[in-house]
């Protein structure tokens, strides 16, 4: 009797919920003690998980070769030769022309101060010189302010950069051996799962093909809303074009925050360089071929491969800035994606077949 009482001084409904507590306290506990690894492990996680993306970028032409009848390893050198050769290519090309169009701008970017400041004295609002100059003094005297703290942060930025060129030695070897033993890297980690490496397997294979949807539909999405906007800004004759339209590219992967930040420096460039007016214009056909973009073409090229609503990914993206910054954002999505469509597969029995069976999914489509 004595041990039947406490559990009827406890109503069910309140027994319940400290089980319920119990379990999300110790869950958040557990994901706590993760994050922090993760935090600590940034130089390498990142890495890796970027070159997840990569291999799933890049596999296609690995595939093709290795079809064509190359060798495994000669195939994954070509791949990753061509891959570096158009980043090296891109970035040349576009450097060289950030050099020779930067006067240009500068130039352009004064003779429209000049004009806004004629307008502001001459304008409905009537403004003095000495008034617009006094603002001008407090703009400079503000950054002044903050030139110590710019030095820091170059500082740091330096102290920094020997963890991450050695992060990116790590993405280049983790990438090669991804594109050339995915396979078997695959099938050794089903090894550790026994009896439930079949339901693993197929997880791990649907999360794979997820990925590689939606990373190679991203690159397509980003390469036409790159290029349509560089066409746009070089018609309208704004200077640094080609590095805007590499922006706008890159900034695609990281969605809705991404665009917004390279759409907010391309608008600011053109209002520069060519005054307000275009700057709306850009604004203009930025918003509609966004517009455009989010209804036509994500869901087109991209298809299913990533089914989130906006205020999922928003909350995604703010984890993954918080987390690693700006390359913590541009995984966090892909990664939501994944375990998502992996927690999907591990809900369902899957159907028997050996753990061995088919092609990795480092090597999915």
């Amino acid at each position: 009797m004595l041990t039947d009482r406490p559990t009827k001084l406890v109503p069910p409904v309140l027994a319940r919920m400290a089980a319920w507590s119990g379990c999300l306290i110790l869950l958040g506990v557990v994901v706590n003690y993760f994050v922090q690894v993760v935090a600590r492990l940034a130089f390498v996680v990142l890495p890796v998980a970027i070159a997840l993306l990569l291999t799933a970028l890049l596999f296609p032409l690995t595939r093709s070769l290795r079809n064509a009848g190359m060798r495994p390893i000669y195939a994954t050198w070509l791949t990753m030769l061509v891959a570096l050769a158009v980043l090296t290519g891109t970035g040349w090309l576009v450097g060289a022309r950030a050099s020779e169009e930067f006067p240009n701008l500068v130039s352009q970017v004064q003779e429209t101060a000049r004009a806004v400041q004629e307008w502001l004295i001459t304008g409905p609002l009537h403004l003095q010189e000495a008034q617009i100059t006094g603002y001008v003094d407090e703009i400079v005297a503000l950054v002044n302010a903050q030139r110590t703290a710019i030095t820091g942060t170059v500082l740091t930025a330096g102290a920094v950069a020997v963890e991450v060129l050695a992060s990116i030695v790590l993405l280049l070897f983790v990438t090669f051996f991804l594109l050339k033993d995915g396979d078997r890297i695959w099938s050794w980690f089903l090894k550790a799962f026994g009896g439930v490496a079949p339901r693993v397997d197929r997880a791990g294979r649907a999360a794979w093909t997820t990925l590689s949807h939606y990373v190679q539909g991203t690159v397509a999405v980003a390469a036409v809303h790159g290029l349509v906007m560089g066409i746009v800004l070089a018609g309208m004759g704004v200077p640094l074009w080609a590095p805007l339209a590499v922006l706008i590219f890159f900034a695609s992967f990281i969605p809705i925050v991404g665009i917004f930040f390279a759409g907010t420096v391309a608008t600011l460039v053109t209002l520069g360089a060519k005054g307000f007016v275009y700057a709306l214009i850009f604004l203009a056909i930025l918003v509609v071929e966004q517009q455009l973009e989010n209804h036509v073409l994500q869901p087109l090229i991209v298809g299913r491969a990533l089914h989130f609503h906006p205020l999922a990914i928003i909350l995604v993206l703010a984890v993954g800035g918080i987390l690693a910054g700006i390359a913590g954002a541009a995984v966090a999505v892909p990664v939501a994606a994944v375990l998502y469509r992996a927690l999907q597969e591990l809900r369902h029995k899957p159907p028997e077949l050996p753990p061995g069976h088919g092609e990795p999914p480092s090597h999915g489509e």
